[in-house]
């Protein structure tokens, strides 16, 4: 699985940084680093709304504060499928 964060200037300011280490600690706490590919990448056109991540195809806004609760319904969710 393939989830991309945007670091661009506007994720940068709303936390993209504190989401990127959440979700680096989190693949490494669940022991999912040979199923879950990391990436950064620049703006992803959801600009005004929260952190942009893409997850395969599909993009969520997250804040650092949902950050855990998020990969833990949806990212979890999808391995287990």
């Amino acid at each position: 699985m393939k989830i991309t964060i945007c670091i661009g200037s506007s994720c940068h300011l709303k936390g993209s940084r504190q989401v990127i280490e959440q979700l680096k600690s989190l693949v490494d706490e669940y022991d999912l680093q040979v199923k879950i590919e990391l990436c950064g990448a620049f703006c992803m056109g959801e600009c005004l709304r929260a952190v942009c991540v893409k997850v395969d195809d599909k993009i969520y806004s997250l804040k650092p504060e949902n950050t855990r609760s998020f990969f833990e319904k949806k990212i979890l969710a999808k391995l287990r499928d």
